[in-house]
């Protein structure tokens, strides 16, 4: 398999699933589906709903179910959700995601929100309307409650602030990772093989194990990426991490160490996933790839 044809390829059923989502228009409310809209189809490596659909054929579903569709979609919403905020004048204050103005910029720093604030509404309308059983998507609904909210990302988000103030110490760095980028990242297995049904125990701590690494890994590699990315490249300003005086990886150890690191991460993630047949050694290849991506 070539990990980065069937990345395109999932991701063209992705983005037109994503397009009828965001298809029903009001003209009374054109800004603010125009702002929806205009961060969810700016691009995006769209990583974790093609992981959420990777992990319901983990569990059994067929390729592209439309149930793990809708839930991949949802958690879709909530990372745009999460993007324009974070880009917000009050957090990091970007100009530019993904190469292009970020919304604020575009539409102006009210309707941004409300458009952040509406994608994460919208997330559990599209999981409440999947074509999935009830208990698939009353698991789904908590997955995403609980590790996008005060105790996954926004919890993340926090301690990250917090880490403009001051340097986190070591324990807090680790959990702030694991809150603000591997919160979502786990959900992916949880929404995944919600869809499939799946309650195999060995399955689902595996999957929960790999997620977390490929977080962990993830994010330092993001950490790396601002210093050394070509800003045309990478889609966004890089070196915002050390302006904005915020607590990284590279705070603690060097490029090479933090490199080392994510390997090290990645290996793990792999060993948990790869015995799974033809998917396992996908999600193997697939968290090999992250390691090595350059955007």
């Amino acid at each position: 398999m070539n990990i980065k044809d069937d990345i395109k390829a999932y991701n063209e059923v992705i983005n037109a699933y994503l397009d009828k989502l965001l298809s029903e228009k009001d003209e009374d409310l054109t800004i603010i589906t125009d702002s929806m809209s205009y961060s969810v189809k700016n691009g995006g490596k769209r990583i974790r709903p093609y992981l959420v659909l990777k992990f319901s054929e983990l569990g059994g579903l067929d390729k592209f179910n439309e149930g793990a569709l809708s839930f991949a979609s949802a958690l879709e919403m909530i990372h745009t959700s999460s993007l324009i905020h974070d880009d917000l004048p009050c957090m990091d204050n970007d100009d530019l995601r993904r190469g292009k103005p970020t919304n604020h910029k575009v539409y102006g720093d009210a309707v941004a929100t409300l458009a952040g604030d509406a994608l994460l509404i919208i997330a559990f309308e599209i999981v409440s309307d999947a074509a999935a059983p009830d208990k698939a998507k009353v698991k789904a609904a908590k997955a995403l409650s609980v590790l996008a909210g005060w105790r996954g990302m926004i919890g993340g988000q926090i301690m990250d602030l917090q880490g403009e103030k001051r340097r986190l110490d070591d324990r807090e760095f680790v959990k702030m990772n694991a809150l603000k980028t591997g919160a979502l990242l786990r959900s992916t297995a949880r929404l995944g093989l919600a869809a499939a049904e799946c309650d195999d125990k060995a399955i689902c701590r595996d999957a929960d194990e790999y997620c977390a690494c490929i977080g962990r890994a993830f994010q330092i590699r993001d950490d790396i990426l601002d210093v050394i990315a070509d800003q045309a490249e990478f889609g966004k300003p890089v070196g915002s991490d050390a302006k904005n005086g915020k607590t990284t990886v590279l705070s603690y150890m060097s490029l090479d160490d933090a490199q080392a690191l994510a390997a090290e991460l990645t290996e793990k993630a792999v060993k948990a996933i790869e015995k799974y047949g033809d998917v396992g050694k996908e999600l193997a290849e697939f968290a090999d790839f992250l390691l090595n991506r350059r955007i």
